[in-house]
């Protein structure tokens, strides 16, 4: 006999370990379907094993799976993603948290009209976050990235503040305008795919477009001496220090592979590699030894644990590694 509950009460039910033969079946029918229904999957259990223990009394309907979220998400001012990083830096990259679609219409639904909202969401380090906005803009977050946003104010311009690392999937409305403001320059576009990458602490600024159109403005903290419009394939850097923008051409899918669990290196610096496995898999790597620093690294990640990683880079460089608490240390190989 077939069951009647909703894919998300199967979904709970299965992380409960309470499922029957058929729905465990069903489930299983279900994620072989599509990728999209494996995310989704993915999502749910990271959202229930993260928040609370008890999520299927509300997943039987729409009304009580909003509940649900609005527990999970707070009030209306929030930030949706907490999660325990202890000692889990070395699992693997592809198992890190993509909590997301919580910023769409599930939760929007339960904001009183008419009010200006705002809204700030983040992806600490060692994961990336997924949502949908309330325009049905896709956002990817990197690690260690955050953006904030106001919905409920009806104006011509749809505004993000970015920090970090962001891959858009921009709704198309010709009549308002979508502005990512970074800490230089502002990114407007109406429909497009892009990424963008500013995070504070590094001195480049770095937009890439796959598709659509976008134009590289100047902003309060950032004059240009003109607009760049950029055409699909190409890349705009801006160096912070001296405030020269460059463009060229590149394959924008290594830019944003982030977003499918793959980091592309291309003759990457090791203290910039360095920077990034510290980000992106939320650990702390000590380099002992600052002359490894001129080493340069080409490579491909896609699944691997941090501890794969450092010995596919040990095998390729003269380094070494040792692990001392919660700290990767890394030295010259054969210096003490």
């Amino acid at each position: 006999m077939r069951s009647n509950k909703s894919i998300k009460a199967i979904i709970i039910n299965h992380l409960e370990e309470s499922l029957s033969g058929e729905e465990l079946k069903r489930l299983h029918q279900w994620l072989a379907r599509s990728d999209d229904n494996r995310r989704y999957y993915s999502r749910i259990k990271d959202l229930w094993e993260s928040s609370v223990s008890d999520a299927d009394r509300f997943a039987e309907t729409d009304k009580e799976w909003g509940r649900f979220l609005a527990r999970v998400t707070g009030n209306y001012q929030y930030n949706i993603f907490r999660f325990k990083t202890n000692f889990q830096i070395f699992y693997r990259f592809a198992a890190i948290l993509i909590i997301g679609l919580i910023v769409g219409a599930l939760v929007m639904n339960y904001i009183p009209s008419g009010e200006p909202l705002h809204i700030s969401s983040m992806a600490p380090k060692g994961s990336i976050s997924q949502m949908v906005l309330d325009d049905s803009t896709i956002v990817f977050l990197n690690a260690d990235s955050k953006i904030r946003y106001s919905r409920g104010i009806r104006k011509s311009e749809r505004e993000i503040f970015l920090e970090g690392e962001a891959w858009f999937n921009v709704a198309k409305n010709k009549s308002r305008t979508f502005i990512v403001h970074t800490s230089t320059y502002d990114v407007q576009v109406t429909g497009t795919k892009f990424n963008v990458k500013s995070y504070k602490e590094e001195n480049k600024v770095i937009t890439t477009l796959e598709e659509g159109r976008v134009v590289i403005a100047s902003s309060q903290n950032c004059q240009l001496n003109e607009p760049v419009v950029m055409k699909p394939g190409e890349q705009v850097v801006l160096d912070k220090l001296s405030n020269e923008i460059s463009v060229r051409k590149v394959d924008p899918f290594i830019y944003s592979s982030w977003k499918d669990n793959k980091l592309i290196f291309l003759n990457m610096k090791l203290d910039e590699l360095v920077v990034l496995l510290e980000r992106e898999y939320g650990v702390d790597i000590e380099v002992d030894d600052l002359r490894i620093l001129k080493y340069h690294y080409t490579g491909t990640i896609k699944n691997e644990t941090i501890i794969e990683i450092l010995e596919i880079i040990k095998n390729t460089l003269p380094i070494e590694y040792n692990i001392e608490g919660q700290t990767i240390h890394i030295q010259n190989k054969g210096v003490k």
